[in-house]
């Protein structure tokens, strides 16, 4: 729950950070289909914007609706900031709104660790199994993948068997028309390098 100086400050955040040229809408396959220029600053501000946020208006961003932890998370991401790991993963986990999990997916990937892929994880264990949902699933086990590549590790395949878990979730019911979990794999590896484009502008970027 937000302190009432932290309601006051919410809207000036999100002029901040949240708003300018639209941020939060283009964060996330948008950016893949912008022509190199546009997407260069975009980056580029985006980055900017990474260094100059403070620990602090991050969490009360990530108090706020999906717009604002959409572009938390990508912020997070871009500063390398992974000290915000356990908060994305309760997020992601909780799934309280739309729109925002595939951005926790992408910070987690770009920290990079067994203890990232251990978060998915758990998440895929929970909502794999209803298949009534959509929520971030494929982003998630994408973003597993990707994990599990570089790190030479093989948590996916736990789901990926013929009768397993990501299959009973695409034949429903309801069905669903799904692409092969590589191309989300591709799809979030190709989202980690717009949030490492923008990491090249932060001057808070840790790793």
């Amino acid at each position: 729950m937000r302190h009432a100086d932290e309601e006051s400050e919410l809207p000036k955040l999100i002029r901040r950070y949240v708003t300018p040229d639209r941020r939060y809408l283009k964060l996330g396959g948008s950016l893949l289909g912008m022509p190199g220029r546009e997407r260069g600053k975009f980056t580029r501000m985006l980055g900017e914007a990474a260094g100059q946020i403070s620990p602090r208006e991050l969490c009360i961003l990530l108090d706020g609706g999906w717009r604002e932890r959409k572009t938390a998370a990508w912020l997070i991401a871009a500063a390398g900031r992974t000290e915000f790991r356990g908060r994305l993963g309760e997020l992601l986990l909780a799934s309280q709104g739309p729109y925002a999990g595939q951005a926790y997916c992408v910070a987690l990937a770009t920290f990079g660790t067994s203890a990232d892929a251990d978060l998915l994880v758990a998440y895929l264990d929970r909502y794999l199994p209803r298949p009534d949902l959509y929520y971030d699933q494929a982003a998630a086990l994408g973003t597993l993948l990707l994990l599990d590549t570089r790190l030479g590790a093989d948590q996916a395949a736990q789901f990926l068997t013929p009768d397993g878990l990501w299959q009973h979730w695409i034949v429903g019911p309801p069905s669903k028309d799904y692409d092969a979990p590589d191309s989300y794999r591709e799809f979030i590896r190709q989202l980690c390098d717009l949030a490492d484009e923008s990491a090249r502008h932060c001057t808070a970027r840790r790793r």
